[in-house]
Formats: structure tokens, sequence, C-alpha cells
């Protein structure tokens, strides 16, 4: 009596519909963690990313709501009030009544958070240089254009 033996043991596995190591969201999110950690380690001062990402909007557009500073740093409600209320209480950001419309409270950069935005800007373009560091100028250029498109 001959005896069949299984192949199946010896086929290779076929490969898994997800795997996680290919898909975008996991991909974003390592590359995230490396800018974090750059951004963290060369940053000079003592700031989140958040935190940075306030200051450096009001120092380019002047003062704004805080809902319109949130919409503009994509940051959810939440989140943008927390950050104002820290940066507020290190004397970097204020508020004030907008003149065109009582209710609303706009949010500025004190001299000290105008002084610190521009101390830390050349740290932070370094950062992002760093980040896009594997690239060369053509991929650069693509990346960023490509990451514009998913927005």
């Amino acid at each position: 009596m001959g005896r069949i033996v299984s192949t199946r043991r010896n086929a290779k596995p076929s490969k898994p519909a997800y795997v996680l190591d290919e898909q975008i969201g996991f991909i974003l999110r390592q590359v995230w963690q490396r800018h974090a950690m750059i951004f963290a380690r060369d940053i000079g001062i003592n700031l989140t990313p958040t935190q940075w990402a306030a200051l450096a909007k009001l120092a380019e557009t002047g003062p704004c709501s805080q809902n319109q500073l949130g919409r503009l740093t994509a940051m959810d409600v939440a989140t943008i009030k927390g950050v104002i209320d820290r940066l507020t209480a290190r004397g970097l950001t204020e508020t004030s009544p907008d003149p065109e419309d009582g209710r609303r409270l706009l949010v500025s950069l004190t001299r000290a958070g105008q002084q610190l935005a521009e101390k830390a800007t050349p740290s932070a373009l370094a950062i992002s240089r760093e980040t896009l560091a594997p690239l060369d100028a053509k991929e650069r250029e693509l990346l960023m254009g490509l990451l514009s498109k998913l927005r």
C-alpha cells in the first residue's frame, strides 16, 4: 500500500490579506513617531508639537479666535482650549475681546510668545529638514504634494 504524502506541509503559506507593515496608517504612525522624537530632541524649548503649532500659526496669522485657531491647526475644540490654557499660563498667549464681536475672544501672542516663536523657528525648520532627510529634493516635493492631496 502506497502512502500518500501531503505536500501541504511543505507548501509556502499564502500571504495574509492584511499585512500591518503595508498599511498607510501604520506607516504614517511610524513616521510621526520618528518626527516626534526628532522634535522633542531638537526643538530646544519646552513645547509640545501642538503648542508649537499654535504659536507658529499665531505668529503667521496674527490674532484669531480660539475656534479658528483650532481649525487652522487641525485641533478639536477641547485640544485647542487646553493648548491655549497652557500657553496662557506660561505667559506666551493672551486673550482679548474681539472688537468686531464682543462675544468672541481673540487669542494672540504676548511679547514673550512672539520672541519664543522667533527663537524656535530655526530649530523647527531644521526638524522638518531632518524628518525629510532620507529623501532627495524631488522625493521631498513629491511626498509633500501627495500628503497634501490626502488631507
